[in-house]
């Protein structure tokens, strides 16, 4: 006997197959093509981007130093005097990382001190909490983490700077994940920077995971590289052998096939990375020192010995490119980079890096960058080098699939 929802099934799958057969293969590659587009990177929002979109114009100095960060202490009269600054274009990304190291340097200060004392008198007798007072030399990134990893340690803080955000340099920075760009000259590279560099890499991309999920402060987002030629992906500064493997913290680029992304170039490579939306953390990192008792005191100093009419004894130098004035180091120049905002589109969550300039999709705008004007202190716009990097991105951008 024939099991008659048996029979029923087994006809609509032969009238299924005889059907798919009389419309392939032409219907099938379709369907197919179809799916690819639907569910593949060329299905993405495209970018609006023109010289009429453009709202403001920026230039930052980046601090770089050509034999890497200064993380180090001296005395300066009766004061201990730490100095943190010259990070080139990896301040943001390392901000986290060197603050730890300057705070332990503090922290050592305070130790000897403590040691002095004890040798002189028959009872050590250890300061309280609100007798151990820093001071802190800049608001911008630098200053303001490592005004934040003081007070965790217990240190009563007070910021000494000249500006605030927005006038900072760290306002006028890309704000992507990017620990080794311009930080050293690669010929420099030694042991102790080594020992530095990892620990503030590590330290950093841990805290920044942490600020993950708390609103849009920082996110994840795809770059794509569109080039004319295969290339190496960028490195930044350092080698690219085993000793810098704990730096492959993302997934690898991955150089993608025509019908995966909407470009129309010949080469194009997708990576992943963290984006800072760096009005949002600035206001975060203030806000935060503050309501944990910190005071922000403006005022500027010209020379080292102005720092000898601060009422604390321990300092914390975070200046920036204002550290060449300061202490005249003969490492330091500036390297000045222009930015471009664009009216900002919420719907478009990716970055596109070409030939002279790239985007990073913020909240406060499409962010169009491309220069690195070397030993520049000019913070004067160029109205030629905004044009030059938003033509350069519009040209990618107009020929996008859509």
């Amino acid at each position: 006997m024939i099991n008659r929802r048996s029979f029923l099934q087994k006809s609509v799958v032969a009238g299924a197959t005889l059907g798919i057969a009389s419309c392939a293969p032409s219907a099938l590659r379709l369907a197919e093509k179809q799916l690819n587009i639907q569910y593949s990177s060329r299905y993405l929002p495209k970018l609006r981007i023109s010289l009429d979109r453009v709202v403001k114009e920026t230039v930052g100095l980046r601090p770089y130093r050509t034999i890497g960060p200064r993380i180090e202490k001296e005395t300066l009269g009766s004061k201990t005097l730490v100095h943190n600054y010259g990070h080139g274009g990896s301040g943001w990304s390392l901000s986290w990382g060197s603050a730890e190291l300057a705070t332990n340097l503090v922290d050592s200060s305070w130790a000897s001190k403590i040691s002095l004392v004890s040798s002189a008198t028959d009872a050590m007798v250890l300061p309280p909490s609100s007798a151990r007072k820093v001071a802190v030399i800049g608001c911008g990134v630098i200053g303001l983490t490592t005004a934040r990893a003081l007070q965790r340690r217990g240190y009563e803080v007070t910021i000494y700077t000249r500006e605030m955000a927005p006038d900072i340099t760290s306002s006028k920075a890309t704000g992507t994940w990017s620990p080794a760009h311009r930080l050293i000259d690669s010929n420099k590279v030694n042991d102790n920077f080594f020992q530095q560099f990892k620990q503030m890499h590590q330290t950093s991309f841990l805290s920044f995971q942490n600020l993950l999920g708390l609103g849009n402060l920082v996110v994840w987002t795809d770059s794509y590289d569109v080039r004319q030629e295969a290339a190496s992906p960028p490195h930044g500064d350092l080698p690219t052998n085993e000793k810098y493997s704990f730096m492959q913290v993302l997934p690898k680029p991955k150089r993608l096939a025509d019908k995966e992304h909407p470009f129309r170039a010949p080469v194009v490579y997708r990576r992943t990375s963290m984006v800072f939306n760096i009005p949002s953390l600035l206001k975060l990192y203030t806000d935060d020192f503050l309501r944990f008792g910190g005071t922000v005191k403006v005022q500027e100093f010209k020379r080292l010995e102005d720092l000898d009419a601060l009422p604390e004894t321990c300092i914390v130098n975070c200046t920036g490119i204002g550290a060449k004035r300061l202490t005249d180091d003969p490492h330091l120049m500036p390297i000045a980079g222009q930015l471009a905002f664009v009216i900002p589109q919420q719907e478009v969550n990716y970055r596109i890096a070409t030939r002279g300039a790239y985007t990073i999709n913020r909240k406060d705008g499409i962010v169009v960058g491309g220069t690195h004007k070397m030993g520049s202190w000019e913070t004067t716009p160029s109205r030629e080098d905004t044009e030059r990097m938003v033509l350069s991105i519009k040209e990618v951008a107009d020929e996008m699939y859509t």
